[in-house]
């Protein structure tokens, strides 16, 4: 049944290597898929296109949209058919809420499948999760845990070793910048005084 699915969890939780099977899944089945990832991600490329690449080592070339990327007009222009036709983002937190209205729009015909952060590291939802919560007919919790064993909820930033809560809103990374946590070892980080060295290191 064409729906618009948003399936989110916390870095580290398997969202890219999810979407990379369910894109095998409905290959198998004769489907073509579309797989999108939006152009600011620079981390991986192969052979000058650019790829999606899961933590395990699924990859799978892509399309990527910019930010005034209209979905509409990308599926003409790629000549996305109506009949076993699907569309699956990654890193769909950076969709504006335009694309997202769009998105579920197209998913009136298609299935489309969004897979990606809900918050950022301020623990603020992203403009478009928000949109994705707001409109998508089934939403999935793709869940990991925290180092203490927790279920991790926090996307947290790192600069220089002390947990980040104010800067830029969007600095791509993985494992050298950010990590996920639960919320109680999140809290613990932020209290502690900024001289402490190697907060990281703190156990919950």
């Amino acid at each position: 049944m064409s729906k618009l699915y948003f399936k989110y969890g916390a870095m580290g939780s398997s969202k890219t290597a999810q979407a990379l099977m369910c894109k095998f899944n409905y290959e198998q089945k004769g489907f073509k898929v579309y797989l999108f990832k939006p152009i600011i991600d620079t981390r991986f490329t192969e052979n000058g296109k650019a790829m999606v690449w899961s933590r395990i080592g699924l990859k799978s070339e892509c399309i990527e949209f910019e930010k005034n990327d209209n979905f509409l007009e990308l599926c003409e222009k790629y000549h996305i058919k109506e009949e076993k036709s699907v569309i699956i983002i990654d890193e769909s937190q950076f969709l504006t809420k335009e694309q997202v209205n769009q998105l579920k729009n197209i998913s009136l015909k298609i299935p489309v499948l969004c897979y990606g952060l809900l918050t950022n590291y301020k623990t603020e939802l992203f403009e478009g999760s928000k949109r994705l919560v707001e409109l998508a007919e089934s939403l999935m919790e793709i869940k990991s845990i925290c180092k203490c064993g927790r279920k991790a909820t926090i996307n947290v930033r790192f600069v220089d070793g002390k947990v980040a809560t104010e800067g830029e809103d969007i600095i791509i990374g993985g494992d050298e910048k950010y990590e996920s946590m639960c919320y109680e070892c999140y809290a613990k980080l932020t209290n502690i005084n900024n001289s402490i060295k190697n907060q990281k290191n703190v156990k919950c």
